[in-house]
């Protein structure tokens, strides 16, 4: 199964939702999908992956491009939905310790919906 993925508008979240495979055949595609939600300063988004199957190296290297990019324009990208395989990929990459994971979509949008924490005094 190749990769598909589908962009939808989650109030000011954008949602990234793939399916299938990220290889080093795909991750083209995948970086093609991810490059533009970032473009904007302060933008949100959330990578859902309970569709994807398989997640190879250059897979994670877009994601982490991305979250890069991300943290950079003063913005946000949550990951959710890992199924186990893929979870046990970013786990032993490391990457669980590095990005933003959450376990359900619905979490997900929920913590991006809500107002930002205080500041702590100084």
């Amino acid at each position: 199964m190749s990769l598909e993925h589908k962009i939808l508008q989650h109030g000011a979240t954008q949602l990234l939702a793939l399916s299938g495979r990220v290889d080093s055949a795909s991750a083209a595609q995948l970086e093609g999908a991810l490059q533009p939600l970032f473009t904007q300063p302060a933008q949100q988004a959330v990578l859902d992956l309970s569709g994807l199957d398989y997640i190879s190296s250059a897979g994670l290297r877009v994601i982490l491009m991305a979250a890069k990019q991300a943290r950079a324009s003063q913005g946000r990208l949550l990951l959710c939905g890992l199924l186990p395989q893929v979870r046990e990929v970013f786990a032993v990459s490391g990457f669980l310790k590095i990005l933003s994971v959450v376990p359900t979509l619905h979490e997900a949008l929920g913590e991006l919906s809500a107002p930002p924490a205080p500041a702590a005094p100084a």
